[in-house]
């Protein structure tokens, strides 16, 4: 443990008598470190970049994660630190999913449960909706001279085509992650948890199916089966393309988080490649035979 953990540590009451302290692997914009006490066995989430960049509500975090518990899917939030950047949360018992693990019917079906369940909650603080978000994203990197792919810009027409095929079908806003990739489903082999609540805000419920669908890879079949269990039997060939016009919606727009990163962030990680990855899958998307149909689908037209 290195001192400036040990710091935030021994300012925190409940985690007073630690006898162990190990840092979890898979944060990007934070540190999670496992803390084994008298009382009992906590995550302590230490926050590791600019969340102002980001657009990253530190409050609204420990809110909503909060929220999030009261859904039954959620680890319990233990106490919230600003001053030290740090949310005490307990530990969740699972083995964190791959993308490989969707493969599994059961494993999809317990994920959509879980989904299910945190959009039937309360709602959260704050809202979130990728086109303001990219704006912003794409605004800073213009202001700060990061580096972006030459042809990024060159689907705006496009992007407005997608932006008015959703308006035109509005869905209700519920509690959302909208950062679902794998790491963040913890399966316990009864029920799957969500994590990691940096994100969270108010969404339509298939912008959370889709970014888990383009940040695990799903083929078409996995993309229609994962829609399928969460809408049940009465899912729509809208509700489909809407989750498929959606995933396209938080590749274009998360690229740029990549980019932000790459040109801000401290930590080692090639954050030029993780972008660049979901930059080429809007790409194809938006280049590909099946765009048209896609918001024809999703507006609602025959």
């Amino acid at each position: 443990m290195d001192a400036r953990d040990a710091a935030v540590i021994a300012a925190i009451p409940i985690l007073a008598g630690a006898t162990e302290v190990i840092e979890l692997s898979g944060g990007l914009t934070n540190r999670n470190l496992r803390v084994v006490c008298p009382n009992g066995v906590y995550v302590v989430r230490c926050s590791s970049s600019d969340a102002g960049l980001l657009g990253i509500d530190r409050d609204a975090e420990a809110i909503n994660s909060a929220r999030a518990f009261d859904a039954g899917v959620g680890a319990e939030v233990v106490s919230y630190h600003p001053e030290l950047g740090a949310l005490v949360i307990g530990f969740l018992q699972g083995v964190t999913l791959s993308d490989d693990s969707f493969a599994d019917p059961e494993v999809l079906g317990r994920a959509a449960d879980a989904v299910r369940r945190l959009h039937a909650g309360a709602q959260f603080q704050g809202d979130f909706n990728m086109f303001t978000r990219r704006a912003l994203y794409r605004k800073l990197i213009a202001e700060n001279g990061f580096w972006l792919p030459p042809a990024y810009d060159a689907f705006a027409a496009q992007w407005t085509q997608v932006e008015s095929a959703l308006a035109a079908n509005p869905r209700p806003s519920v509690p959302c992650n909208n950062d679902l990739l794998a790491g963040n489903y913890l399966d316990d082999g009864h029920q799957v948890w969500l994590i990691d609540y940096e994100y969270s805000g108010n969404n339509d419920a298939c912008f959370e199916l889709g970014n888990t669908a383009t940040e695990c890879e799903f083929t078409p079949e996995m993309t229609d089966a994962w829609t399928e269990a969460y809408f049940g039997p009465l899912t729509t060939k809208a509700d489909i393309a809407r989750v498929r016009l959606q995933a396209l919606c938080s590749a274009y727009g998360w690229a740029l988080w990549g980019f932000i990163q790459a040109g801000s962030s401290s930590i080692d990680y090639d954050f030029t490649e993780w972008g660049s990855h979901r930059f080429e899958k809007a790409a194809a998307i938006f280049r590909g035979p099946d765009f048209t149909t896609l918001l024809k689908e999703t507006a609602g037209a025959s």
